[in-house]
């Protein structure tokens, strides 16, 4: 997957996109909110809200609400919401908002922080990242430094700590279930069995990480020589089926990928350069289209289209043939946070912030939230975790429902009501 560089990117899109047109309510004023009325179901509706542990500030721009110390990270499923900050994993009911168990993670050495949260059917899979060089030496009892990365395997139903398994600093669990889970590591991908540990297969990947993408039940992994850090061209692409195991190496015709492998979506691999999008077939290595000036941002698997960033335009195209089928012309500021069943979903910062939704066919507002004061969005870079992960009918945000005094020479004030909210689109 593409690494800070094209974030930096798409963050810079999304702060001059915006879409919503709605007038901005009240600030909050609520806590332990959840709606009892038929109208909930209702998209735009906020389906409940519920107190978020720890310290929280709030500010304006795209950070809103977040924690004092560090980051926190997100995950929306099906059954259960998943919020990780510090070593501390805290899980709610998905559909009603209620608080099911907090796991402090252990067996990690002092200044190790949560990376990646990410919700699967009857599992939660947390990235633990180790603390820089020149962090506080370990002691007799706490472990000495490993992989980049640990890969925690959760059970979502008590918040049980059942395995950790190494995995490379952007990479950790692609797959994940009851009974396996895949994790991109240092130096292969590796399937285990969740009960005793052991290896189911594992595919060497080299000394270096290199970047990925998942498809579907295909993870296609690059091939170049030092990696995602190197300048060496992507030479080819390893094609591994997440269920067996088995590995196609997939060349590109004559020259090598023109770029970094940025996306997957429907057997297609988009590359970014400097000058082009270019699109490849995830089987044969076949060049199949190209975009001038084109970043790949993501893709709405219920429209069937793969979105673009051209300067300040969102593109969608046909993954086949890169024809466009759609275009978004970007006017002020807001933030941009995916693009679901034909809808930018994008939100509105500060105190009189909103979530919104934004018809790509009718170029109108589909929907806008109630007020969530300092609205924060989860991201994960791989795509796989967040606040809006394909397929789920909500929205997960962090808000703060009252701001604190502010000490004198602190810029940064305190959230004295931090809150969790979950908002149906």
């Amino acid at each position: 997957m593409q690494r800070w560089p094209t974030w930096v990117r798409r963050l810079a899109f999304a702060a001059v996109l915006v879409l919503a047109a709605a007038t901005p309510g009240m600030a909050a004023t609520w806590s332990s909110f959840q709606c009892q009325r038929s109208g909930c179901e209702k998209a735009g509706t906020v389906r409940w809200i519920r107190p978020l542990p720890g310290s929280w500030t709030v500010q304006n721009g795209m950070t809103g609400t977040a924690p004092a110390a560090g980051q926190a990270y997100g995950a929306l499923g099906a059954q259960l919401v998943a919020i990780g900050s510090g070593l501390t994993v805290f899980a709610y009911g998905a559909s009603t908002g209620q608080r099911l168990w907090t796991t402090r993670l252990t067996g990690f050495a002092p200044g190790s922080a949560i990376t990646a949260v990410r919700v699967w059917p009857g599992v939660v899979t947390v990235g633990v990242t180790p603390p820089a060089p020149g962090a506080p030496p370990t002691t007799a009892t706490t472990p000495a430094p490993g992989p980049p990365r640990r890969e925690v395997v959760l059970r979502a139903s008590t918040g049980h700590q059942v395995r950790a398994y190494p995995a490379a600093q952007f990479g950790g669990a692609v797959a994940a279930s009851p009974g396996t889970t895949v994790v991109v590591g240092p130096r292969a991908v590796t399937s285990y069995a969740n009960r005793t540990g052991a290896v189911r297969w594992s595919r060497p990947t080299g000394p270096v990480p290199q970047d990925w993408q998942v498809d579907g039940g295909q993870l296609y992994l690059a091939v170049a020589a030092g990696g995602y850090l190197g300048s060496a061209p992507v030479t080819a692409l390893r094609r591994i089926n997440l269920a067996t195991g088995a590995q196609r190496i997939v060349r590109p015709h004559g020259s090598p990928y023109d770029g970094a492998l940025s996306l997957a979506y429907q057997g297609v691999v988009v590359f970014s350069s400097a000058r082009w999008a270019t699109a490849y077939s995830g089987s044969t290595g076949r060049a199949l289209w190209q975009h001038p000036n084109a970043l790949p941002e993501t893709f709405d698997a219920v429209a069937g289209r793969l979105y673009l960033i051209s300067g300040n335009t969102l593109i969608g195209v046909n993954p086949q043939t890169g024809t466009t089928l759609a275009r978004v012309n970007a006017a002020s500021s807001s933030g941009l946070y995916g693009v679901r069943e034909g809808a930018v979903l994008g939100i509105d910062h500060g105190g009189l912030g909103k979530a919104w939704a934004y018809d790509i066919a009718t170029q109108r507002v589909l929907w806008t939230s109630r007020a969530l004061p300092w609205p924060h969005y989860f991201v994960d870079l791989s795509g796989i975790g967040g606040s809006a992960p394909p397929g789920e009918d909500a929205v997960l945000l962090a808000v703060c429902g009252q701001v604190g005094p502010q000490p004198a020479g602190n810029t940064t004030p305190a959230c004295a009501r931090p809150e969790l909210a979950v908002v149906n689109r």
